[in-house]
């Protein structure tokens, strides 16, 4: 069985970040005098997995260099072949031709966008086929651009399919900006590491958006991805070390076809603001790690899920713990996690454990999905909990201080928990709502609390006992 690595070096790395404050933005959640919490970038998850098992390549000076020491390359007809390590600044504009990276030589190609637009009909326009280690760098104050062709061979094991393409680590970074169009397939691939380190990017590809075989590793910069599959993506599912998805830091914004981010391996967002804005499946790993940061997540599916990828069975309707625990786990431990999904709001194949942070789920309306969905149950110690949707497949945490009731609640309608006069939660519903489930710091396991729909009592409920609709709710003992 594959080991949550990188969940648990995220788990403990959360407790030393520090916290900041920071709101939702799908419907509205907040918990009576507790903090909410989101967290920072940590530069330590951007180098090492964060229990050793492998270096992360990229470092914070990579994107450094002397200009008087580097060679310029005006761009203008041809092919622009680099055969050594080096530093090379390219401005122009190529308008139907390539960059080709060939350098066989041990040290880092650093290629210095600076005012660049390179444009290749009948291929990549950087196409990195050997090499040590890449860097490209965008310069301060400029725009750049790549775009590939449109129907290119992609079929060969190592052909480039993207409009900047790398079979070596790949590392971008600096303060300018970059557009990467990948008419073909994928906007910006790797087949081994990738680390965006900062920069102004915006990609739009017929296929995956941005991808990185080994890792992907977002640490800072502000990305726009358009893609007609998957947004983020990280393919390695032969070694069990890798196939990572790490975001530490930076402003993402997704708009997918298909998943959001996708790890064939571990998800984890510690830091930043990521919002996937339209996919399919919000996020997807085998372990999905929430640590910090501010995420909010639109789904026409499932929101998050948890998946081994080859388990007996996928996310949605299964709820409740009645299907096989596949080892897959969502931890929550801090940071902001907003969801609005169709299908399963949080769903794992194996187990959820929430014990920070706050977390809001604007569930499905349908009864063949739950706002929370697990196949080993659901465990909470902590944090600011709302899951909002349907009945039928309602569950709740196996125990704890949470609250679990039937409702019926239109869309814009204010939910409010209530311990005698005091408001311990209110939510504002963004879609009818069946059914709610609310953990809080402030709510204690065995008394009783009432539940109000725009005022109005709707239902009197003792806190850790399960009122849920279907295979789902009530602890599993």
């Amino acid at each position: 069985m594959k080991t949550n690595r990188i969940a648990k070096g995220l788990v403990a790395l959360s407790a030393a970040l520090a916290l900041a404050a920071c709101g939702t933005s799908l419907g509205s959640i907040a918990d009576v005098g507790a903090t909410t919490s989101s967290g920072t970038t940590s530069s330590a998850v951007a180098t090492t997995a964060t229990d050793g098992s492998y270096t992360i390549h990229a470092q914070a000076d990579d994107v450094d260099y002397d200009a008087s020491t580097a060679k310029t390359i005006a761009l203008g007809s041809g092919n622009v072949e680099i055969t050594e390590p080096g530093t090379y600044i390219l401005t122009g504009t190529l308008s139907n031709g390539q960059v080709i990276v060939n350098s066989s030589a041990e040290g880092k190609v650093r290629i210095v966008l600076s005012n660049a637009s390179i444009t290749n009909s009948s291929g990549a326009a950087i196409d990195v086929r050997a090499a040590d280690e890449v860097v490209v760098v965008l310069a301060e104050g400029t725009s750049n651009s790549l775009t590939d062709g449109s129907g290119y061979d992609t079929s060969g094991e190592d052909a480039a399919d993207a409009a900047l393409f790398s079979m070596a680590d790949l590392t971008i970074g600096g303060t300018g900006s970059l557009i990467v169009t990948g008419n073909t397939a994928d906007g910006i691939a790797s087949k081994d590491g990738l680390v965006i380190l900062g920069g102004t990017i915006t990609v739009k590809a017929a296929d995956d958006g941005i991808r990185g075989k080994d890792y992907l590793v977002i640490q800072d910069g502000t990305l726009d991805v358009t893609s007609a599959q998957d947004g983020l993506k990280s393919t390695n599912e032969t070694d069990a070390q890798y196939g990572d998805i790490v975001i530490s830091g930076g402003t993402v914004t997704v708009n997918a076809g298909d998943d959001g981010a996708h790890a064939e391996g571990d998800l984890a967002i510690t830091g930043g603001t990521v919002t996937i804005a339209k996919s399919s499946e919000g996020l997807e790993g085998h372990t999905i790690t929430i640590a910090g940061g501010s995420t909010s997540v639109t789904s026409s599916d499932d929101g998050v899920n948890a998946s081994s990828g080859t388990g007996s069975t996928s996310g949605g309707g299964g709820g409740g713990g009645g299907m096989a625990d596949d080892g897959s786990s969502l931890l929550i431990s801090g940071g902001t996690l907003t969801v609005n999904a169709s299908g399963d709001g949080l769903d794992s194949n194996g187990s959820i454990t929430i014990s920070g942070g706050t977390t809001s789920v604007a569930g499905p309306t349908g009864n063949g999905n739950g706002s929370l969905d697990s196949n080993a149950g659901i465990t909470y110690t902590g944090g600011t909990l709302i899951a909002a949707g349907s009945a039928g497949m309602a569950e709740a945490p196996d125990s704890g201080n949470y609250v679990q009731a039937n409702v019926s609640a239109p869309a814009g309608a204010t939910i409010e928990v209530r311990s005698g006069d005091t408001v311990i939660a209110t939510y504002t519903t963004i879609k009818a709502v069946a059914n709610v489930v609310v953990a809080s710091d402030h709510i204690v396991s065995g008394q009783s609390y009432t539940v109000t729909v725009n005022g109005s009592t709707t239902a009197t409920v003792t806190a850790g006992q399960a009122t849920g609709g279907g295979m789902g709710g009530g602890p599993r003992g």
